[in-house]
């Protein structure tokens, strides 16, 4: 590992850490060199499918890029950091737990969906509006229509609360 300040390769770990639920450990480094100091994540390469557009291109799966469309969908929304990362380390197990080489982009994008619709309303219409192309208002008004009917059908669906009696 080269210190991204003098690219030295000579450099010693002064601590290690597990984050992210034990799947990425966190090392801080100590440049021998110029002695700065600079962190490194470690985690395990993962294999995953490759991703097949819907032009029939293929794409191997990257992280990043779908952390950034959930930031870009959940921005200025009430929607954690941690939150996001949760989602993508989900989609990530989804995938692998899959055993297939290829996977279409499209049942990664309703995954997706699925979860920006627990999140937080607004991000998942954010996120339908460019993961569809909706080509009109009456094709987003027609989401909006089925996300309310949604919570309708979830608000029948559960028991009302009564308040306990007093005794």
């Amino acid at each position: 590992m080269r210190c991204p300040f003098c690219q030295d390769p000579e450099n010693k770990v002064i601590d290690s850490r597990e984050s992210h639920e034990g799947s990425v450990i966190r090392r801080r480094r100590e440049c021998l060199a110029c002695k700065r100091r600079f962190t490194t994540y470690e985690r395990v390469e993962e294999l995953y499918p490759l991703i097949v557009k819907k032009d029939g291109r293929r794409e191997a799966f990257d992280r990043e890029k779908m952390l950034n469309g959930l930031k870009k969908a959940c921005e200025k929304r009430p929607v954690s950091a941690a939150q996001l990362e949760a989602t993508v380390e989900d989609i990530e197990r989804m995938l692998q737990g899959m055993g297939e080489k290829e996977v279409p982009s499209s049942s990664i994008g309703e995954h997706v969906m699925r979860r920006l619709q627990q999140l937080d309303e607004v991000a998942y219409v954010r996120f339908a509006s460019v993961y569809r192309s909706f080509r009109d208002i009456s094709e987003f008004m027609h989401e909006l229509k089925d996300l309310l009917e949604d919570q309708e059908r979830e608000r029948k669906a559960k028991p009302p609360v009564t308040p306990p009696k007093d005794g």
